[in-house]
């Protein structure tokens, strides 16, 4: 009966655990794409995933995300508490759209505003 419940303790403390770092992983791994001034479309757990073999403490994420040009890529991200957040295996996977040249031109114009600001 101990044994029992010495497991069920392990168990239910190994999963509280994996979700509290999957909460702090979405926050790192969110932050980490917005500091590449790029947008996270999508992300999800790949335990799996590339590199995961012989890794002990990374998590491996799948993540979709559109860049500052508006194409949108799909990669796997590798993060833990101390090690940051390392993207691998990043494709397009949709091309920007095509846009006009007025459409340049405004866009130039408003990043040119926002960097005399700062």
């Amino acid at each position: 009966m101990e044994i029992a419940v010495v497991i069920f303790l392990g168990v239910t403390f190994a999963i509280v655990s994996r979700v509290i770092a999957g909460s702090f992983d979405g926050d790192r791994v969110e932050q980490y794409i917005r500091d590449m001034g790029c947008e996270l479309l999508d992300k999800s757990w790949d335990p799996f995933g590339p590199g995961w073999f012989g890794e002990k403490d990374a998590r491996i994420y799948q993540v979709v995300y559109r860049d500052r040009e508006g194409r949108v890529h799909r990669a796997h991200v590798k993060t833990s508490m101390m090690s940051g957040v390392y993207l691998t295996n990043d494709e397009i996977v949709e091309d920007a759209p095509k846009r006009s040249v007025e459409e340049e031109k405004a866009e130039l114009r408003r990043r040119l505003a926002e960097l005399e600001k700062e």
